[in-house]
């Protein structure tokens, strides 16, 4: 390796620049760029900067430019219908589930597809009714319907429930819900089967 010198051995080397980089957080970029960092917004958005950009492109480049700009509008608003129709089509079931002799609890399930968390709403439930309260695994129905949690509530106040529901997350359509009473199987020979040993 050569060493040259150009009459300042002794210089330091230039300090490194830091940069500030703005990472978008949500779906809309665009959107979410101009609520949360405005002066960056007018920077990349402002009609000056997009007349510059579009006066450089060719006339076949700002065709294309436009028909990509309208694919990428059209598989917004398709995504969008998508998630809407999914949330109006989503059942949230509530359960009365006989454990044992008049012994019942109420299951919930199907919450998260409209966007409210298990666990804060199993909080509020367990406050509002003073009973236990508790966030679990899905099984059964609810996990077949894609549902992955599904919240137990002790007693048996399934109708209380979903007027509570309605009152504090008003957003969900009644429609959406279904009150469904399981029964607990009772076994042959506990049921008095014939030909059951005495």
């Amino acid at each position: 390796m050569a060493d040259t010198d150009n009459g300042d051995s002794h210089a330091a080397p230039a300090e490194p620049q830091a940069r500030h980089i703005v990472y978008c957080g949500a779906k809309k970029c665009e959107e979410w760029l101009e609520k949360s960092h405005p002066q960056l917004y007018e920077t990349l958005y402002s009609d000056e900067t997009i007349a510059a950009n579009l006066s450089t492109l060719s006339v076949a480049a700002r065709e294309r430019a436009a028909k990509d700009a309208a694919k990428k509008e059209a598989k917004a608003a398709q995504a969008e219908t998508r998630e809407h129709e999914k949330k109006a089509a989503s059942k949230i079931l509530i359960r009365r589930v006989e454990r044992n002799k008049r012994k019942f609890v109420t299951v919930i399930s199907g919450l998260e597809a409209h966007g409210l968390d298990n666990k804060k709403v199993a909080k509020g439930l367990g406050k509002k009714f003073a009973t236990g309260s508790s966030v679990t695994k899905a099984t059964g129905a609810a996990a077949a319907t894609g549902t992955n949690e599904e919240i137990t509530v002790q007693g048996d106040v399934s109708e209380e429930v979903m007027e509570w529901l309605l009152e504090n997350y008003g957003d969900v359509p009644e429609d959406n819900f279904e009150l469904v009473e399981d029964k607990k199987k009772k076994s042959g020979a506990a049921a008095g089967a014939p030909g059951a040993a005495a």
